[in-house]
């Protein structure tokens, strides 16, 4: 019979446990329920403690500064112990930046196999796993027979953990201290111009395409009016700011240029593959590509000028062919009205 382990950690703050690690935690607990597994939850913190824990099960941790952070040594040792602890055959975590790092070493260590960015578990009698190959293009469904079987759960993909208000046990598991040559210091993050505008929890992706920077009924270009009308909608909507690979691309050929954007803004067939609920796609072609970055969108809108564009051709829930400078303008004037 198979055992479950859901590796967690807590946020920047280790006030609680991520999003993802939640998310994870339904999952494990969704494959217990259906597999009849022993359940198990293992937390990475310095001060598990102090967390409101609301779980479905009794949970593991590791405890101690020296887990504050984020570092290979330390986050290695912790998850290997948390392993061989609860002795589990499946052992399910979050794909964040924190232990997909770590994650396959961990494997490694217990003798173990790993698959990562995993979309779906299913199965009854074996237990199967989905993920996507060549950006998001093909999908394929896995099994093995290793134990323990390590899966990286995409963050965004699994319905995350609903707490019921009952507190789970905590066991506190005791950890050698590996020898560490870094120490952390703190956090620095780059300024972006314009301010932040890359937000993985935001409701709705806004994605900007080159037709921003081309020239416009008068014949002129209008970055600098653009780069206003995205700024003021991010602002005001709380937004998230996607980029076509095209309009990224620009300034290296000296065109005008949205001076917020860089490459960490892309999605699509070379970029990233966002998954917030809603997106609205602004002077972009709306082809394969492009469409590539938005298959785990929920809800698809877009605004063209051509009402032939890919976006029309079935690519979108709905297309308003429209300008999108008068339209963005106009929706800014409304949110600005009722803020």
């Amino acid at each position: 019979m198979e055992s479950i382990l859901v590796l967690t950690h807590v946020d920047e703050a280790g006030a609680a446990l991520t999003k993802a690690s939640m998310e994870a935690v339904g999952a494990g607990q969704e494959l217990a329920a259906r597999l009849g597994a022993a359940l198990a939850v293992g937390i990475v913190a310095a001060n598990p403690q102090q967390l409101k824990l609301e779980l479905p099960c009794a949970a593991l941790a590791v405890h101690g500064e020296a887990f504050a952070q984020a570092r290979y040594a330390t986050d290695a040792a912790a998850c290997e112990a948390l392993c061989r602890a609860a002795q589990a055959t499946l052992v399910l975590a979050p794909h964040s930046a924190r232990f997909a790092r770590v994650m396959a070493g961990v494997a490694h260590r217990v003798g173990g196999a790993i698959d990562t960015h995993i979309t779906a578990i299913t199965g009854a009698d074996a237990v199967q796993v989905s993920r996507w190959f060549y950006r998001q293009r093909m999908e394929a469904t896995l099994t093995r027979e290793q134990r323990p079987w390590f899966l990286l759960l995409e963050p965004g993909t699994q319905v995350a953990y609903a707490d019921t208000g009952q507190a789970a046990a905590l066991t506190l598991i005791e950890v050698a201290r590996p020898e560490t040559r870094t120490a952390v210091q703190g956090l620095r993050a780059p300024q972006q111009a314009g301010g932040e505008t890359i937000r993985p929890e935001a409701r709705l992706l806004f994605v900007a395409g080159a037709g921003w920077t081309k020239k416009q009924p008068d014949g002129q270009v209008h970055a600098v009016e653009a780069g206003d009308i995205i700024l003021r909608f991010l602002r005001d909507s709380g937004a998230s700011l996607g980029s076509s690979k095209s309009l990224v691309d620009q300034g290296g050929d000296g065109h005008s240029v949205l001076p917020f954007l860089t490459h960490m803004n892309q999605v699509g067939q070379t970029g990233a593959t966002p998954r917030h609920p809603k997106g609205l796609a602004t002077c972009c072609h709306g082809e394969e590509p492009h469409v590539v970055g938005w298959r785990f969108i929920g809800e698809r809108r877009a605004i063209s000028l051509d009402p032939n564009c890919g976006w029309s051709r079935g690519k979108a829930d709905v297309v308003y062919v429209a300008d999108a400078f008068a339209v963005m303008a106009k929706v800014n004037e409304l949110l600005e009205s009722n803020s």
